[in-house]
C-alpha cells in the first residue's frame, strides 16, 4: 500500500479519465474493497498515519469500515533494530522507539530485524507494532546491512533490542539530521552510564583502545566509536557503501563517514543494563574491529613499519658499504651488513604493499587519496621500468666488476665481499621494482565497469 501515496478513488472519479487512468482507478477500488473487507489490526500498524487508516477502516467497535483512506504519506523516521533471542526486551524497545517517534512529530516506522532468533522475540515484536524481517545471514552488520535497505525514512535511527539505550529519547538525533549532519552518534562516556551496564574491561580498557585506534589510524575526533544509538541520513548511505556483515559494522560507518568527507556529530546518552543475556564475544569481537581497521588503514599497517624498515637498512648499509666502521665503540662488520640489507629489501617490499593496498582501496573501494592521485598524474609504468632496470643494472655491472678482478687474480681468495653484498642488493631491488611496476600497471588497468 506504501506505492499508492496520494491516490484516492475519489480524486479519480471527479474528472475525466484517460485509459491509463481508468486502468488505475479500477485497480485503486479493488484495493480499496479488499481494504474494507481485510481484518485490521491496528497495533501492527507502524507509522501513526497507518495507525489511524487502520482505525477508519476497521472502525471503533472492530467492525469493518466504509470509506478507507489510502496513506498520504511515508514515514520521515526508520528506527532499525536487529535482534537476536531478546524476547525478554523487544517488546519494550519497540514501545520506546514508537513512543520517540510520537515525541518527535514525525511520521515514523520501527524495523526489527530478527536474526535467526529461537525465543520468539519477532512475534513479541510484531505483536508491539514493528515490522519484522528475517534475515538468516548471522551476524550484527548482516542485519543492519538489511535493515537500512529497507528503511524508507529519511532519518534512519538505529539501536539495540536489549533495552540498553533510550530509543524514546530519539527526537535530538531526528533534528541533528534535519539540521544538515549525515551521522549522529551516541556517546555514552559523555553520558550517563548506569549501575553496571558497561563491565570495567570494556569500560576502562577495550573501548578507549578501540575508539583511540579509530581516532588515530582514520583521524576521527569521536569520544565513542562503538555506541549502538546513532542515526544517519538516509541519502548518506550510498556515499558510506557499507559491507561489514560482523561487529565491525560499528566502525567501518564511522571512519568511512569521517573519510568521505560527511557531517559527523555527537549526543551524550544514557546507557542503561542490558536484559537478557549478552551476545557479545568479548576478545573476538575486539579483534574483528582491530582487523577491520588495519585492513582499511595500509598507512599504518604497511607504510610506517615499511619506511622505519627502509629508512634504517639504507643508514646501515651505507654505512658499511666500503667496509667495517667503529660506532659506539663497537667495530660492524658484514654480519650487521647482511642484517641492513635484509631490512632494505624486506621495508621495500612492506612499503610496495602499501601501494598496491592504497591503489585497490582507491579505484575498487572508492576510498580518496589525494596523494596517490598526484603521483599518478607524474609517474607512469615506463617510469618505475626505468628504475628497475637502473637498479639491476647498476648491480649487475658491480658483481661483474667484481668477478673479473677476481677472475684476473687467479681465482683465489675471495675479496670485496661488501661491494659484491651491495651489488646483489641492487640485482634484488631492482626486480622488485621492474615488477612491481607491471602489477601496479594491472591494478590500475582500465576496465568497462
Amino acid at each position: 500500500m506504501r506505492r499508492l501515496v496520494g491516490w484516492h478513488p475519489a480524486d479519480v472519479a471527479s474528472r475525466q479519465r484517460s485509459p491509463h487512468e481508468s486502468r488505475i482507478h479500477k485497480t485503486v477500488e479493488r484495493l480499496a474493497q479488499s481494504w474494507r473487507h481485510f481484518p485490521i489490526d491496528e497495533n501492527r500498524c507502524v507509522t501513526p498515519v497507518l495507525r489511524t487508516h487502520a482505525r477508519t477502516a476497521a472502525g471503533r467497535d472492530g467492525t469493518a469500515g466504509t470509506e478507507p483512506k489510502l496513506p498520504t504519506m511515508r514515514p520521515e523516521i526508520s528506527v532499525v533494530i536487529p535482534c537476536l533471542n531478546e524476547a525478554q526486551a523487544v517488546g519494550a524497545v519497540v514501545d520506546q522507539a514508537l513512543e520517540g517517534i510520537a515525541r518527535s512529530g514525525r511520521p515514523g516506522e520501527v524495523i526489527v530485524i530478527d536474526n535467526n532468533s529461537t525465543d520468539g522475540s519477532a512475534e513479541v515484536a510484531r505483536s508491539h507494532g514493528a515490522t519484522v524481517v528475517h534475515e538468516s545471514r548471522p551476524g550484527y552488520g548482516s542485519a543492519y546491512l538489511t535493515g537500512l535497505d529497507l528503511a524508507q525514512g529519511d532519518y534512519i535511527v538505529m539501536g539495540d533490542a536489549d533495552a540498553t539505550y533510550p530509543l524514546v529519547a530519539l527526537s535530538p538525533f531526528v533534528e541533528r539530521l534535519a539540521a544538515g549532519d549525515d551521522l549522529v552518534m551516541g556517546s555514552r562516556f559523555r553520558g550517563t552510564i548506569h549501575g553496571e551496564a558497561m563491565p570495567w574491561l570494556n569500560r576502562h580498557v577495550g573501548n578507549p583502545i578501540l575508539t583511540g585506534l579509530l581516532n588515530v589510524l582514520f583521524k576521527v575526533k569521536i569520544s565513542d566509536a562503538h555506541c549502538g544509538m546513532r542515526a544517519v541520513r538516509r541519502a548518506a548511505l550510498p556515499t558510506l557503501d557499507l559491507h561489514s556483515t560482523g561487529m565491525e559494522f560499528a566502525s567501518e560507518m564511522v571512519f568511512k563517514a569521517y573519510r568521505r568527507g560527511l557531517t559527523v556529530s555527537e549526543l551524550p546518552i544514557d546507557y542503561y543494563p542490558r536484559v537478557g543475556e549478552s551476545k557479545l564475544n568479548r576478545f573476538a569481537d575486539a579483534w574483528r574491529h582491530v582487523r577491520f581497521m588495519l585492513l582499511y588503514s595500509p598507512s599504518w599497517l604497511y607504510f610506517v613499519p615499511g619506511v622505519i624498515l627502509l629508512s634504517l637498512g639504507l643508514a646501515g648499509t651505507i654505512a658499511l658499504a666500503t667496509g667495517p666502521v667503529n660506532v659506539l665503540g663497537r667495530t660492524w662488520q658484514i654480519h650487521t651488513l647482511f642484517a641492513c640489507i635484509a631490512a632494505v629489501l624486506l621495508g621495500t617490499q612492506v612499503v610496495q604493499l602499501g601501494v598496491f593496498s592504497r591503489t585497490f582501496a582507491r579505484l575498487h573501494l572508492g576510498e580518496r587519496d589525494p596523494l596517490l592521485d598526484r603521483l599518478r598524474e607524474r609517474i607512469r609504468l615506463e617510469h618505475g621500468i626505468l628504475l628497475g632496470l637502473s637498479l639491476m643494472l647498476g648491480g649487475a655491472a658491480l658483481v661483474g666488476t667484481i668477478f673479473v678482478l677476481w677472475a684476473l687474480d687467479g681465482f683465489g681468495a675471495l675479496s670485496h665481499e661488501y661491494s659484491t653484498a651491495i651489488g646483489f642488493t641492487l640485482v634484488a631491488l631492482g626486480v622488485q621494482v621492474l615488477l612491481g611496476s607491471f602489477f601496479m600497471g594491472l591494478l590500475t588497468m582500465r576496465t568497462r565497469s
